[in-house]
This record gives structure tokens, sequence and C-alpha cells, in this order.
């Protein structure tokens, strides 16, 4: 027993340093400037490269919009979850694109992430939530079957 309690121990030691650089990880994520950045060299981008950086943005984004339905801002969120869907929009990946498995696992936590704000919004806001998270998960598909065919 005294060895699973130390393992849980250390394991917790080790996942506090991390969940902390995630938030902070986050924070940068949502800087006005930044996402501006990213999202000016994602349109000049080589094709290839264009897949990755938009789900880069639609992450980002969707990050930005739970802040915002945290702070009660739906509007802002609502804002934020149309540039995901247009950004979504914007992906035609292929078989040659670079990064696809890292692209997977952004629109992955993206996807997820919208899914737990389902519950802190109310009826009204719910349609424009289900929306984005349907189009996110038709393009997680389709980036997985490019993950398995690689």
């Amino acid at each position: 027993m005294r060895i699973s309690v130390a393992s849980a121990a250390l394991l917790l030691i080790f996942a506090l340093p991390s969940a902390r650089a995630f938030a902070s990880h986050d924070d940068e994520l949502t800087d006005p400037a930044a996402l501006a950045d990213l999202e000016s060299r994602a349109d000049h981008a080589q094709p290839r490269e264009q897949a990755f950086m938009y789900t880069e943005l639609i992450h980002d984004y969707v990050v930005v919009a739970g802040k915002q339905i945290a702070a009660g801002d739906m509007d802002k969120a609502t804002e934020s979850l149309k540039r995901v869907q247009n950004f979504a929009e914007r992906i035609h990946a292929d078989k040659n694109t670079k990064k696809v498995k890292n692209a997977e696992t952004l629109m992955h936590m993206a996807t997820y992430r919208l899914s737990q704000f389902m519950h802190m919004v109310s009826n009204e806001d719910m349609a424009m939530l289900q929306a984005t998270l349907k189009q996110l998960d038709k393009l997680h598909d389709q980036l997985l079957e490019q993950v398995f065919a690689h």
C-alpha cells in the first residue's frame, strides 16, 4: 500500500508543474496579436502546411471561446466560434499534409474542450456550440482517416 501511495505522490508532484505549464501556454494562445500573426502566416503558408496551422487556430480559438463562456460573454464566444467554423472550412487536407498526427491531436483536444463547454451554456446558446462541434467532429474524423492511411 505504501508503494502505491508514494507512486501517487510522485505522480502528483510531476503532474503539477506540467499543469501549470499548460495553463500558461493557454494564456499565450489567447493573445490577440499572436492569434492575428498565426492567422496571417496560415493564410500565406504552403497548402501542405495550412491544414496544421488552421488546426492550431481552431484549437486556440476554442480556448478563447472557453474563457469567454466562463466569463459569461456569450456574444464574444459566438464570434470566436464563428472564427473556428471559418478556419475549419479553410482546411483542405490531403495525403501529403505535414504534421497530420499533430493536427489530429490538436483537433481532438479542441473537440473535447468544446464538448465540455456544452455544460456551461444556456439552451439558447447551445445551437452555435452544437453546430461548431458537429463541424469539428467531421474534420477530426477526416484527420483520423489520414493518420491511419499513413
